[in-house]
């Protein structure tokens, strides 16, 4: 089976891209179920070193509206997730939300018609069932201060429920690993490529 790993940091050697490299290494390393078939594969999307451009244009409205082709940029990267049978999107957090590259990304490719279809004055065809999430955040504050502000419940209603179910697709994973944890960062590292070897172990 196949993950995108899609990452929004401008530096290659950020903690950020390290724990997508050691994602990418758990799940290449478990096997596919069966004896004979093939490995896992993954694909890191490097949103920042490709050039995605974030902004929602004039274009992107008039594909949201029917009255216009999907951009060229925006096919391409609904191609890859389509390619995917788990999405694991790895990224710091910036102001409590997604860093802005990424949230364009989303605006931008998880577009109606491909992630949605409005059927109904409030109503949608989810259209994104098959898609398996997983979420890997990095932040800076410690775990009391998360809760005692309700980043984790924000965190759940904002990209959990407001982004993901919307589209059908179900969020199997949520990490938030912090700077304060014990043995940061290497822990991390660890943390991440055994989050890695996990990510298919539903299929077993």
């Amino acid at each position: 089976m196949h993950a995108l790993i899609v990452v929004a940091h401008p530096e290659r050697d950020s903690l950020t891209h390290a724990l997508a490299a050691r994602i990418a290494d758990g799940i290449t390393a478990s096997s596919a179920p069966g004896a004979g078939q093939s490995r896992h594969s993954a694909e890191i999307a490097d949103l920042s070193a490709e050039g995605f451009d974030p902004r929602f244009t004039a274009d992107d409205l008039a594909a949201f509206r029917n009255a216009g082709p999907v951009p060229a940029d925006v096919a391409a990267e609904q191609a890859r997730i389509d390619r995917a049978d788990a999405l694991v999107i790895v990224y710091p957090i910036y102001w409590w939300s997604f860093p802005a590259l990424l949230k364009g990304w989303i605006d931008r490719v998880f577009t109606q018609g491909w992630a949605y279809e409005d059927v109904a004055l409030g109503k949608s065809l989810k259209k994104l069932q098959r898609l398996r999430v997983h979420l890997v955040a990095s932040g800076g504050a410690d775990q009391r201060t998360m809760a005692r502000y309700g980043y984790f419940g924000a965190m759940k209603t904002q990209i959990d429920h407001g982004i993901f179910d919307y589209c059908g697709a179900q969020v199997v994973t949520s990490e938030l690993l912090l700077a304060s944890d014990s043995g940061y960062p290497e822990a991390h590292l660890e943390t991440a490529r055994a989050f890695g070897q996990r990510v298919f172990a539903h299929t077993g």
